[in-house]
Order: C-alpha cells, then structure tokens, then sequence
C-alpha cells in the first residue's frame, strides 16, 4: 500500500515538472512575440497584426485537420461555449496588448503587464477554489502596489496606453483560469481550432469598418517604399509560433496546478533581454516581477 501511494506520489511530481517545464518552454516562446510585435507596429496597424495572429492559426488547423481524420465541421461541432469564449479572450487581450505596445516602451509594458499573475491568485482562488494563504494575499497587494508605482496615475507621466496594458493581464488571466478548468474536455486540435476560429470572428468585422472609415490608423502605415519582406514573413510566422506556444501552456496546464503558472510567469520575466539593464525604468519593472515571485514563493 506505502509503494503505491509512494509510486502514485512520484508520478504526480513528474507530472508537475513535466507541466512546469512545458509553462517555461511556451513562455519563452511567447516571450520572443513581445520584441516581434513591438517591431511590426512600425508596419501595420495593430487591428491587422492582431488579425493575421489568429487567421494564420486557424489556416494552419484546418490544413492540420485532415491528417488527424478531421474535418471543418467535427471541429465546428466541437466547439463549445466555453471553448469559444476562451478564445475570445484571448484575441480581446491580444488587440489590447499590440495598442498597448504601439503607445508604450516594451519595458513598461511588459512590467505592467506582469500584475496579471497577482490577478490570477485572485480568481484562481474565488472560482478553482484553490487554497490561497494569507501571506500570498499579501503578495497581491504588493503587487498591485508595484504596478501603481510603474503606471502613476493620476501624475503628469501616466500614459493611458497603460490601461490598455492592465485591461489585457486581466483578459489573458482569465484566458488562463479557463484553460485550466477547461483542460482535459476537448481535443488539442479543437481548443486550438475555437481560438483561431474566435479571434479571426472577433477581429475580422473590426477591420473591415477600421478599412471604410480609417478607425484606428492606416492598416499599413510604414511608406510604400520601405521593405516589406521581413515584416511580412514575422507577421505570417506569428500565428504559428503563437499556435505552438499555446499547444504548450495547454499541455502545461493539463499536468500542473494553476498555482505553477505564477512560478513560470516569474521565470518568463528573466527572459526579457530589457531586465538585466539597470535604470529607472528597469529597477520599476523590477518591482513588478518581485511581487509575481512573492506571490509564488509564499504560502
């Protein structure tokens, strides 16, 4: 009975390593976007990299489909609800953050946007019902005080391109807390068919009146002139890199608690090439990820 209980301990923690190391692998991939984005808001409108972000995702499913005995339609069927309104968090926060990095340095952005670990404590506690310590409470505060410190508002240097920021931590929390209730109830190829599907539905009407009307900019803006090569293959591949970090976190989140996410969120902020350059603004950022490691290290 002692080596059962032994052995069935032994995998649990495997699996949760297994699980953390798929979180580290797909954040790292999501990581690399940040700089992508960044540099593709000097070519395109956000509207359109946010577009081409779930278009190509969902191009890439559906030539992936028939080699898996799938069809449009199976995967349409399968498409639940709640599958659907998962993906359409995620193409809601992605429109927020490619506006939000548009307006912002990376550094602050990526600092503001580490609150959504500490938002994530919160609902993984009030809907998962996960245990919740009172020193982690504290960490929360802590944090959201670390990202009034970098946003100031209500000072002459508050940008209102930082909400756009902290509107898309609190989308993509959610887009997480659901994938973890989610995990396990639909096939890979559908939840990641209902994202696709989701965010090309989301976006696509937007576009189309940004197009007739000019809402929110040119959908291209660098001059006609400027080379277009790289940009147009960065935009192309940002669907497919998106599509496999998030085949990631979903394999992540079928082996680990929603808990580790903040471990890994923690570990994702090493890998911002902006963190080891000490200023003002890096030492702010730094606050931000401190309060996301507090929020994982306590009890």
């Amino acid at each position: 009975m002692t080596s059962a209980a032994t052995r069935a301990g032994a995998a649990s923690s495997d699996n949760v390593l297994h699980g953390v190391l798929l979180m580290m692998f797909g954040l790292l991939i999501l990581s690399s976007t940040d700089g992508v984005v960044k540099y593709l808001s000097e070519f395109f409108s956000p509207l359109t990299v946010a577009f081409f972000r779930f278009a190509v995702q969902l191009v890439i499913i559906l030539a992936i489909a028939p080699f898996q005995k799938r069809s449009w339609r199976s995967l349409l069927q399968e498409t639940t609800l709640p599958l659907f309104c998962r993906g359409l968090l995620l193409a809601v926060g992605s429109v927020f953050i490619v506006f939000g990095l548009k307006y912002l340095p990376l550094t602050d952005a990526t600092a503001i946007f580490f609150v959504q670990p500490v938002i994530l404590v919160v609902l993984s506690a009030v809907f998962l019902k996960e245990k919740v310590g009172a020193k982690r409470w504290l960490a929360v505060l802590i944090g959201f005080a670390g990202v009034l410190v970098i946003m100031r508002p209500g000072t002459g240097v508050f940008q209102p391109a930082s909400l756009l920021i902290l509107a898309a931590a609190f989308t993509f929390a959610c887009y997480l807390m659901l994938t973890r209730k989610l995990s396990g109830q639909a096939s890979q190829l559908a939840i990641q068919f209902a994202t696709g599907f989701a965010g090309s539905l989301f976006i696509l009407p937007i576009i189309f009146y940004a197009w007739l009307t000019g809402f929110g900019g040119d959908l291209v803006i660098a001059d006609q002139e400027a080379d277009f090569t790289l940009p147009t293959i960065l935009l192309l591949c940002l669907g497919g890199t998106g599509l496999f970090a998030h085949v990631l976190l979903v394999k992540a989140f079928e082996r680990a608690p929603l808990l580790f996410w903040r471990l890994s969120t923690t570990w994702k902020l090493s890998l911002q090439p902006q963190s080891v350059i000490w200023s003002s603004t890096r030492f702010r950022m730094s606050l931000s990820g401190l309060a996301s490691g507090c929020s994982s290290a306590v009890g």
